[in-house]
């Protein structure tokens, strides 16, 4: 039999990264070996700690999988460049700066990276791309609804959304809202005279972004270096 793939979590602490590490737990094809984050995480189920424990954890780790905050997670990722260990990124809110070294460690790693890792949303922003394009005129607008606690507003996927829109012709606004323990919820809105369009994508929990961030993984083990997306998963 083959061997489970080994996972090392940065953010393991948080939300996201408790989803993950529960849905590999659940699935024989994955050991998690170690997460890192703030400090040590109780309750996990495998061992965890600060920064510091990274180099070690990466020593034993067949991919990296991220879900942090954007500094922290640069950091990861450059330590599993060195360490020549793939990456698969789910942190938004990355600065064009940021995004830049990210892509520049795809030169001597694979890296995946997602502002969301859902196929049903991966497929929303290519809806958004042709409704607007086959809308001309008509007004544009994203609403993007997360939990109280999300650090980022506008969020990722609201910002693709908004990109997907203005490359079919739309001049998109965008609203934000944080409220109660949404998983996250985006709407599209495209309005003409006496008609109104309305796509919508909602997520019923963490894990449907857990269970894209484990085929990533699954996927981006021993490719090439690169820089890679959810349309490069899911068009294979």
């Amino acid at each position: 039999m083959k061997r489970p793939l080994r996972i090392v979590l940065s953010g393991a602490g948080g939300r996201m990264g408790r989803a993950v590490a529960a849905a590999a737990q659940a699935d024989p094809r994955f050991c998690v070996i170690g997460g890192v984050g703030r400090g040590p995480a109780p309750g996990l189920g495998f061992p965890s700690g600060g920064p510091s424990a990274l180099r070690d954890f990466l020593g034993e780790a067949d991919v990296l999988v991220d879900f942090s905050l954007p500094a922290p997670a640069l950091q990861a990722a450059a330590a599993a460049a060195k360490a020549r260990v793939p990456v698969v990124s789910g942190t938004t809110a990355l600065d064009a700066g940021q995004m830049r070294r990210l892509r520049g460690l795809a030169r001597r790693i694979p890296v995946f990276w997602a502002p969301n890792m859902s196929p049903g949303m991966n497929l929303l922003f290519e809806l958004a791309h042709r409704a607007a394009a086959a809308l001309p005129g008509y007004g544009a607008a994203v609403i993007d609804v997360h939990h109280g606690a999300k650090k980022d507003a506008p969020s990722g996927s609201a910002k693709r959304l908004a990109e997907s829109l203005r490359a079919g012709g739309a001049s998109p606004e965008t609203v934000s809202l944080r409220v109660g323990d949404v998983a996250g919820d985006h709407t599209v809105v495209l309005a003409g005279p006496g008609e109104r369009l309305e796509l919508v994508h909602r997520a019923h929990s963490r894990e449907v972004f857990a269970r894209g961030a484990l085929s990533a993984a699954i996927w981006t083990a021993g490719r090439r270096p690169g820089f890679y997306g959810m349309r490069n998963l899911l068009d294979r």
